[in-house]
């Protein structure tokens, strides 16, 4: 668990972090170099989700790379069902990461909503739920290692 004290918003408990696949953790199919290694040295504070439609079909690649199996969401409304997905684990807990018009949901949803700016692009949707915004994967998934620079960010 990651506990922030946000001056503004209170005690942030942090469980989950919930994030994209494809334009967030991966371009073209294949994992942003360092992604592994950052987010897997983020398990043991966070549950680990990754919500993927497998754009390019190689999220079982991904999964072995990982160790861990992305949640496929359904082609159509891919928004409402991430944004269901995090509402499921306790929206208040949740950590997500996104850059698409499909995170927008689970950005609004969760406790904190971290949008990227990514080669793909960063959809206005994704960027306006957001709570705030990162320059790029690796510079976001710094952010949860290093806590005090979230609440640096979000304090009011």
């Amino acid at each position: 668990m990651i506990e922030l004290n946000v001056p503004g918003r209170g005690i942030i408990q942090l469980q989950h972090l919930v994030s994209d696949v494809n334009g967030t953790l991966a371009m073209d199919g294949r994992l942003v170099p360092g992604v592994s290694s950052s987010l897997l040295a983020l398990g043991d504070r966070l549950q680990l989700h990754l919500l993927t439609a497998d754009t390019h079909g190689q999220q079982g690649a991904i999964d072995e790379q990982l160790g861990l199996v992305g949640v496929r969401i359904p082609k159509g409304d891919e928004s409402q069902a991430k944004a269901e997905y995090v509402m499921k684990l306790d929206a208040h807990t949740v950590v997500a990461i996104g850059q698409g018009n499909n995170d927008a949901g689970m950005l609004r949803e969760a406790a904190i909503g971290i949008a990227l700016l990514s080669p793909e692009g960063t959809a206005t949707g994704a960027l306006h739920n957001a709570d705030l915004l990162a320059t790029d994967i690796l510079s976001a998934l710094d952010l949860l290692k290093h806590p005090v620079r979230l609440v640096a960010t979000l304090r009011q």
